[in-house]
């Protein structure tokens, strides 16, 4: 009887010893669209933080990347403030890091040497899917974060006066992570009767400050760019709005997001949340943003919806191959639009 127990005993504890490791290895139930190291249990379309306390990341310095920019010292400037603000608030040092490309800002995230990041419209769902970027805020004000439209801008004595005007002639995109300047185009100008690439010219200018100033040399016939940029450009006093005519417009989108990785300490996380949503720009930043002049909470799932669409009706998947292509077309930009050295005497 006491051997039969025994057996039973011993049979129950290393059955609940398997269950227990069967639970404990038991896989996700919920990815979605996001690469297999990640789970979305919650259904909000970005990665949860990890189940085993383990695997969260605490560290001593948090490294902050800056979607790629033309003026990359003016940029850090601006920042200065808010990355004060930042290690005041979570007891750590803040590096500020501008990123070469969207494509190595991703990479970086994922590897661990990222951690707080802004990604440009067109890039954030590749860095969700694929780097366990979750996004928490777009810049903004009391009202409402800001968003921006796709323009198709041509100069003002141009004979162009639709967006049909434009086909078979030289038309610049931004760059191929771009939302505005090339992804936006390539998913709505269809529906329009015009197909990039095939009724009019693609030219990648490198940024929404040449195709502008573009527009205006004569360089390209239109262009297409962000309200937001362009405002920019002509704030800045680099161009006159009364120069140009808008031919098109889209509807609107949230512009650059701002968030971290998905496997910070959850108490971590919480304080840069905090950061975010406390912090209120300095006069410098509210001249560089838009009259912006905080940091607005904005989700994945509902904010960037509109973005998604386009991506996808674009023929965007965000997954690796996505992601391959992105870096090589942007070598490819950076390559064509970097300045000419002067020749040797």
């Amino acid at each position: 009887m006491f051997r039969k127990c025994t057996s039973f005993l011993v049979a129950l504890i290393v059955t609940c010893g398997l269950a227990s490791v069967a639970f404990a290895a038991a896989p996700c139930k919920n990815s979605g669209n996001l690469a297999a190291r990640y789970c979305d249990a919650d259904g909000d379309l970005t990665a949860d933080p990890p189940a085993d306390s383990k695997e969260w990341e605490d560290p001593d310095t948090l490294v902050f990347g800056d979607t790629p920019l033309e003026d990359i010292e003016d940029y850090a400037d601006i920042f200065n403030d808010f990355m004060k603000f930042l290690s005041a608030k979570t007891g750590k040092k803040v590096e500020y890091r501008p990123m070469a490309s969207n494509s190595s800002g991703i990479e970086d995230m994922r590897s661990g040497r990222l951690h707080i990041a802004s990604f440009s419209t067109g890039a954030t769902g590749y860095a969700v899917n694929l780097a366990g970027y979750v996004p928490i805020a777009v810049k903004g004000t009391e009202k409402e974060f800001q968003g921006y439209r796709l323009i198709v801008l041509v100069k003002k004595d141009s004979p162009y006066q639709k967006l049909h005007d434009i086909k078979g002639k030289k038309v610049a995109h931004t760059g191929p992570t771009s939302n505005s300047g090339h992804i936006a185009p390539m998913a709505l100008f269809p529906q329009e009767g015009v197909t990039p690439g095939k009724d009019y010219e693609i030219v990648f200018s490198g940024n929404h400050e040449k195709s502008v100033l573009g527009v205006l040399k004569g360089e390209y016939d239109a262009a297409c760019v962000g309200s937001s940029l362009y405002d920019r450009v002509v704030n800045a006093g680099d161009a006159k709005a009364d120069d140009f005519r808008t031919i098109w417009r889209s509807s609107q989108f949230p512009t650059s997001s701002f968030g971290y990785v998905y496997n910070l300490k959850p108490e971590l996380a919480q304080k840069i949340r905090a950061a975010f949503f406390e912090y209120r720009f300095t006069p410098k930043m509210i001249n560089a943003f838009g009259k912006t002049d905080r940091f607005s909470p904005a989700t994945y799932i509902r904010d960037y919806k509109l973005a998604r669409m386009i991506a996808v009706a674009g023929g965007e998947k965000f997954d690796e191959m996505g992601l391959k292509a992105m870096a090589e077309s942007e070598k490819k930009t950076a390559a064509r639009t970097a300045p000419k050295k002067a020749p040797a005497p």
